[in-house]
């Protein structure tokens, strides 16, 4: 069991990053989910035994470690949002070196361990190829091998997907999600589809607090009959964001399909009722507590589809 207790974590400033976080967690996939500049990465790096907090409490199995990181690093693999890799050596290689500076041992040697977690990851036939040619999945997945050394209890994901293309993001799904099955994964992300993909229980984090922990499908039931979907002009988008609370415009084939939450039950007219999206939710979230603290409101998510 790992326990997060009042985490405050301040920077010089002072700028307040964590600001009393709490979360238990065990087995499975738990999703920290939050804009950038949330806190997801000091927390991440405060579990990882690599941020001391300026107070509050990191529990394994009930025994704080945050006075002595080492207990919980030698139960812990940690993927960083950036990990830098020596683009002239191979995968095999690279592999061993990074498990020879974390002091892995490997009673059939490194090299054989290495091959193992290398075919884990579906690295085998890449194991000869210089890092600097893999694409950004692959040193993804190389990152993820590293991390899986020791077979860890826990494995820390920090903005795992950001900039891949969907298939090796769905490649990656798949991998998170055998990793998840016989133990814990805390992974930190601002993308709503890592979370609505991967995992049972989300934690949203917002100006260093957290501002929900549910399931997925329990913060969709609760706007249940307030989300409506229709097309708008281009020229009435503007006035559209003015009279609701929009929540997504997506254009399609040149066109806008706005969603828009209606509290009333009253909406534009030609918008019909649509299931509730965990994007919906994490935005209307994100914009109430902006709204209390007297912050610009984000805006809708926007993109295009063909």
């Amino acid at each position: 069991m790992l326990e997060i207790r009042n985490l405050v974590k301040v920077y010089p400033g002072p700028v307040a990053a964590l600001q009393g976080v709490s979360l238990e967690a065990s087995r499975g996939m738990l999703g920290l989910l939050g804009p950038n500049g949330a806190g997801k990465t000091t927390l991440m790096r405060i579990v990882a035994g690599l941020l001391e907090p300026t107070s509050g409490a990191v529990l394994l199995d009930g025994e704080d470690v945050t006075g002595d990181p080492r207990r919980i690093r030698r139960q812990l693999g940690y993927l960083p949002q950036s990990f830098g890799f020596y683009p002239h050596l191979t995968g095999a290689a690279m592999l061993r070196f990074l498990l020879v500076l974390k002091g892995v041992q490997a009673p059939r040697g490194l090299k054989h361990l290495a091959a193992e977690l290398l075919e884990r990851v579906n690295l085998q036939d890449a194991a000869k190829r210089k890092v600097g040619t893999y694409s950004g999945g692959m040193r993804q997945r190389l990152g993820i091998a590293q991390a899986l050394a020791g077979n860890p209890r826990i494995v820390v994901v920090d903005e795992p997907t950001a900039g891949l293309d969907p298939e090796e993001r769905l490649r990656f799904y798949r991998l998170l999600a055998e990793m998840a099955e016989d133990r814990l994964v805390l992974l930190s992300t601002h993308i709503v589809e890592d979370i609505a993909v991967l995992c049972p229980r989300v934690a949203v984090l917002s100006g260093g607090q957290v501002l929900a922990d549910t399931a997925p499908g329990d913060a969709r039931a609760r706007l249940e009959g307030t989300i409506f979907e229709g097309a708008v002009a281009k020229e009435g988008l503007a006035e559209m964001e003015r009279r609701f609370l929009v929540t997504q415009a997506v254009l399609i084939e040149g066109r806008n399909r706005v969603r828009v939450h209606v509290r009333d039950g009253r909406p534009p007219p030609g918008f019909e009722p649509i299931p509730p999206s965990l994007e919906d939710a994490y935005l209307l979230l994100i914009r109430n507590q902006a709204s209390k603290n007297g912050q610009p409101a984000p805006a809708a998510a926007e993109r295009a589809e063909s």
